[in-house]
């Protein structure tokens, strides 16, 4: 397998810390209001990216955060907690908030086939893990105490900037205008790891610690989540490119002066899904949601197809329009699919054959849209039918679109194009009949036969029925 790692900038061959294992990572969700589509994007992409290491015969575990406490309307340590916002938006405590967002992202993923990671920690569960890593940290000189909070202390580092691109100019962005800056800090990059001294005096949940009662920073969690479940060497972290800085680079930056060596060695970023008007967001426009798709009438498992369509790494832009056209080659590819009969032994040697044309291909760094162009290839075989169904249920399980799944609405596709098939056939052999081109004639009754139509030649004319 081969991925973009956001780190080196470059393809490289993946390569675990433990042969055979992978030690994956997903920043989870905020869960203080429903997840956009552009945020499912991410999730989709990275459950591709799951499946596909598996499909490639790699054990995985994966490990992913919900953020119920901390992370602020800014990533800079500054505005509105995002839960608190949620609360009193909603008039609920905040555990009433998290509860609910965290069973409605949930329910969106199992719309779109995102399959749960094997591990999903709520941060609340892990305030001891906190506050120990904390304590090391402070121990080993790369944080300290001021205004009655704790600060990670970026001068302390070699190399603050890893992923490149970025400057302390970043973190104002999301940031409120009034918001005023935290003089607590040594250098403006220092971020805070604990809050005692809290802006919000109506805070809603705080704990005990060695530094009086408070709560943890937002980037504590991913380090100490993923580090409580898969040890101190972890292969792939994934997030959105928004993720990238401040919240990945601190994450790099405390994990690292924690252990001592380097913690994560491939980082997996997906690209934002814009509207037509720029990045997507809960705050601008028409909120889109999975169950505002599925009130216009369209399937989630056709938006799955749409993000599949283009690369993770390249911006996708979103219109109602790009979904319609993506909807219809979806139907189409499906019906086509249930259209091929079930008939025949399944050659078990084109069936891996496939299998490895499609690792090698999807295994090159997620292209699912070269993925797509396979099925259409295996279509196009002249394999028997039970062979071209077994490679099609084989890819699925990384695609994940559920192509041999006959709902109602295929299933009425499916008979709209058998009609228009079977009689498009019976005119040809009307044709080749009128021609004198008797075998042809014969040969396009077989064709059908072989598909389970009989057809009849009668006084009113061809008839046709499924045997």
């Amino acid at each position: 397998m081969y991925l973009y790692n956001s780190l080196s900038k470059k393809v490289e061959e993946f390569v675990p810390h433990t042969p055979g294992k992978v030690a994956m990572y997903t920043c989870g969700p905020t869960v203080y209001h429903f997840a956009h589509i552009g945020n499912l994007r991410s999730y989709i992409m990275e459950d591709v990216l799951e499946k596909t290491l598996r499909y490639n015969g790699y054990d995985v575990k994966r490990v992913m955060n919900i953020t119920d406490v901390g992370h602020l309307s800014s990533d800079a340590d500054s505005g509105e907690d995002k839960m608190l916002k949620g609360a009193k938006r909603e008039h609920k405590s905040v555990m009433e908030i998290a509860k609910y967002y965290t069973d409605a992202f949930m329910s969106d993923c199992a719309k779109l086939n995102i399959k749960t990671p094997d591990v999903v920690e709520p941060a609340t569960n892990c305030i001891p893990e906190f506050i120990h890593m904390i304590e090391v940290l402070l121990e080993k000189g790369y944080a300290y105490k001021a205004g009655e909070n704790i600060y990670f202390d970026t001068s302390k580092l070699e190399s603050y900037y890893v992923f490149g691109n970025q400057s302390s100019d970043d973190l104002k962005i999301g940031a409120r205008d009034d918001v005023t800056e935290d003089t607590n800090k040594r250098n403006k990059n220092d971020f805070v790891l604990w809050f005692t001294k809290s802006k919000f005096e109506d805070q809603a949940l705080k704990w005990d610690s060695p530094w009086g009662v408070g709560y943890p920073g937002w980037h504590i969690e991913c380090s100490c989540i993923g580090m409580k479940h898969l040890g101190e060497y972890m292969d792939i972290h994934c997030g959105g490119v928004d993720n990238m800085f401040p919240h990945h680079t601190n994450e790099i930056a405390q994990s690292e002066a924690f252990s001592g060596h380097k913690w994560c060695k491939y980082w997996f970023h997906v690209h934002h899904l814009n509207d037509e008007t720029g990045k997507m967001s809960k705050s601008k426009g028409e909120f889109l949601t999975v169950s505002l798709l599925e009130e216009k009438g369209y399937d989630p498992i056709a938006y799955r197809f749409f993000t599949l369509l283009s690369h993770y790494r390249k911006p996708l832009t979103f219109s109602y329009d790009a979904l319609d056209q993506a909807t219809a080659t979806y139907k189409k590819l499906k019906n086509k699919i249930l259209l091929v009969p079930e008939e025949g032994e399944v050659d078990e040697k084109a069936v891996e054959e496939w299998h490895g044309k499609f690792a090698e291909t999807v295994g090159n760094d997620v292209n699912t849209s070269m993925g797509i162009t396979l099925l259409y290839d295996v279509l196009k075989t002249d394999l028997n039918g039970n062979t071209k169904r077994a490679i099609v249920d084989d890819f699925d399980y990384v695609l994940s679109l559920d192509l041999l799944k006959a709902d109602e609405e295929s299933k009425g596709g499916e008979e709209d194009e058998l009609t228009a098939y079977v009689e498009a056939k019976i005119e040809e052999r009307k044709q080749a009949k009128k021609a004198k081109d008797f075998e042809k004639a014969d040969a396009i009754r077989n064709e059908l036969l072989s598909k389970g139509i009989v057809i009849e030649d009668t006084r009113e004319g061809v008839k046709w029925k499924r045997q």
